[in-house]
């Protein structure tokens, strides 16, 4: 039954993680050097960019961006097995463990070029950023309303 609360759920976990792939996770303003650079994470590139807008150097980050395809295509997985409740709840953990690795790595990422140009501020996470902690809210409401469905069916089955 496609139709429960909880395929609400983990489709705004889809649509989270697609905002993830799509915005900008974090961004660094430097303005305490003078020099008036930015740096951009995005799911799949650390970009550093001088003052007029022109790219000075990028490096790649595939694995934020395939944290966030992973974690999606997870819950588009967990839609469909309302058949069995207990696969389903397992996805739901599993992809919970992705989504943590997700902003640890974005957390690292971040953290770690901070220390690298020594800026003075700690940047401003972004929309991409935000929308992964909108899937685990999600995710756990999920999984809350699954549990839920699978107590119900118990006490049915009792009742018989």
């Amino acid at each position: 039954m496609i139709q429960r609360v909880q395929t609400i759920f983990l489709f705004l976990v889809v649509i989270a993680m697609g905002v993830t792939i799509g915005m900008p996770l974090w961004e660094q303003l430097q303005t305490n050097s003078g020099t008036g650079d930015s740096w951009n994470l995005t799911a799949f590139a650390l970009s550093n960019f001088d003052a007029s807008g022109e790219l000075i150097q990028s490096s790649s980050k595939w694995y934020i961006g395939t944290l966030a395809a992973f974690a999606g295509l997870l819950a588009l997985i967990s839609i469909f097995q309302y058949a069995n409740r207990g696969r389903q709840m397992l996805i739901n953990m599993m992809n919970s463990l992705v989504m943590v690795g997700l902003v640890v790595a974005v957390f690292l990422t971040t953290n770690g070029i901070n220390t690298a140009i020594n800026a003075q501020e700690a940047g401003t996470y972004q929309i991409g950023f935000w929308a992964i902690l909108v899937a685990m809210v999600s995710n756990m409401l999920a999984n809350r309303f699954i549990r839920k469905d699978e107590a119900l069916v118990r006490s049915v089955d009792r009742i018989r």
